[in-house]
């Protein structure tokens, strides 16, 4: 393949706000740093990070400054060359913010990487095409009265997913609400329950014991994401596998859980992960350790990760972003999800969108 020069590109903040307060955090917007690379061939490779709770104009910048540093200008490269060489630049920063940032610009790569090679993402990550299970995540809150919480998991498995994750809170309504939804599903069914780092340890281990009784597949992120030592002692104790993942920055963040057996499902975050090039890796090492991978959101992007790497066993539908994206990669009949059919990651932002959300900074 001839080397390409990415010629142009741009990295713009769009603020997109949510109907109401959504999911175990209650967010109500989301700041979306939405990337574009092109070659004078006329590619475009399409990249995007976001960030929940605000804090998104400072991310646009980072990546509009790397951009011109590290990208605009220079021959295109594997994607995993330009991820080391941003992560380099952070040296003397942290991985904070620029990480974010890095993440808009590294999906946009290997979109790019992809579609210059006329593949889908999958296949230039050593994927195959095949259907990956997909878990029902959205329209579940941690004070949602069971009846509500029951009829929001028939749909899903009215709709052929063979999995749903709860929202707790750590107290008693959750135990009723598990229970309600556990006696109103098949036994084929799983349930996840996400205390969204609710809990201190004390209230944690009690959860976990409380939950067993009804076959909770994972509790996932009972403690602050930081707390290794709490979720060393809970691994001990809990009845119930762990899962964390989503709020830590990379591969270094994520070791000491490995190493430790502190949790047995690892839910990289598209954003806080650094992108792709990371989360393959967050996958290789988690799966050398026998753990299972269920990235945070975006089952049509990270399928491309999935078909690449059988650590990943479950991918999350939560529409957060969703309503932004035209994609062919659709969950079917049977609750899996596919890599659509054309070359790049296959998403694209609907009509309209940019000038809706695009936010001048």
């Amino acid at each position: 393949m001839e080397p390409l020069v990415i010629n142009s590109g741009r990295s713009e903040l769009w603020r997109y706000p949510l109907p109401g307060a959504t999911g175990g955090s209650g967010i109500t917007e989301v700041d979306i740093i939405v990337v574009e690379l092109n070659t004078p061939s006329g590619e475009t490779g399409m990249g995007f990070s976001y960030v929940l709770g605000g804090g998104g104009h400072a991310v646009s910048l980072m990546a509009s400054n790397m951009l011109q540093e590290f990208v605009i200008g220079k021959t295109q490269i594997p994607p995993q060359a330009l991820w080391h060489s941003l992560t380099r630049s952070l040296n003397r920063l942290g991985r904070g913010v620029g990480y974010l940032a890095i993440s808009a610009i590294d999906v946009a790569a290997w979109d790019l990487w992809a579609k210059t090679q006329n593949k889908t993402l999958g296949e230039v990550l050593g994927g195959t095409s095949k259907p990956i299970p997909v878990y029902g995540s959205g329209g579940f809150g941690p004070k949602q009265p069971p009846e509500d919480a029951v009829k929001q998991a028939i749909w899903y498995v009215d709709k052929g997913y063979s999995a749903v994750k709860l929202r707790f809170a750590g107290d008693f309504e959750d135990i009723e609400r598990l229970r309600a939804v556990r006696e109103a599903l098949p036994d084929t069914v799983k349930i996840m329950g996400d205390a969204n780092e609710k809990c201190d340890l004390l209230t944690a281990k009690w959860l976990a014991n409380a939950c067993a009784d009804y076959n909770l597949a994972w509790l996932e992120e009972p403690l602050k994401a930081e707390d290794i030592k709490g979720y060393e002692q809970l691994a001990l104790h809990s009845p119930i596998p762990l899962a964390t993942g989503e709020h830590h920055q990379g591969l270094v963040e994520l070791t000491p859980f490995f190493k430790s057996k502190s949790c047995a499902v690892v839910q990289p975050d598209l954003a806080m992960t650094g992108g792709i090039t990371e989360t393959m890796r967050i996958a290789t090492i988690a799966g050398y350790y026998g753990l299972v991978v269920a990235p945070h959101f975006l089952p049509a992007l990270f399928v491309h990760v999935a078909v690449a790497n059988p650590a990943v066993k479950w991918l999350e539908h939560f529409p957060l972003l969703e309503p932004l994206f035209y994609t062919t990669a659709s969950i079917d009949e049977n609750g899996m999800i596919s890599p659509p059919d054309c070359s790049g990651h296959g998403l694209s932002w609907a009509s309209g969108v940019r000038d809706e959300f695009r936010v001048d900074i």
